[in-house]
């Protein structure tokens, strides 16, 4: 299985590369390929990163709730509890992604 993990941009050694650290809570640094990105990264930015490869660019809510959802599958798969860690999930209805949702629409009554 693939998982893209949110790390946080703490310096720019070269060109093309950052040194990123996860999540609070997790450890370590990581140096990678900021190539992919659409427009430069600067220290504090939150990356979506692949591998060692930065793939897209996170707001910091987003960044949280990725790593949240990360701990949380840790945590069911311990048979720990993890319902604290999808907070912005429970008590509504699933959604689907808004480029998603015109689609769904169209396909209502099609049948």
């Amino acid at each position: 299985m693939c998982i893209g993990v949110p790390m946080q941009v703490r310096s720019l050694p070269v060109a093309g590369a950052a040194v990123c650290a996860p999540a609070p809570g997790d450890s370590g640094t990581r140096t990678v390929d900021t190539l992919l990105l659409d427009r430069p990264a600067g220290p504090g930015d939150w990356l979506l990163v692949h591998g060692s490869v930065a793939i897209r660019a996170l707001a910091s809510e987003e960044a949280q709730q990725i790593a949240d959802a990360l701990r949380a599958a840790s945590a069911a798969a311990a048979g720990q509890p993890f319902e604290h860690l999808l907070a912005d999930l429970i008590d509504r209805e699933p959604q689907l992604p808004p480029h998603l949702r015109q689609a769904g629409d169209s396909e209502v009554g099609h049948g």
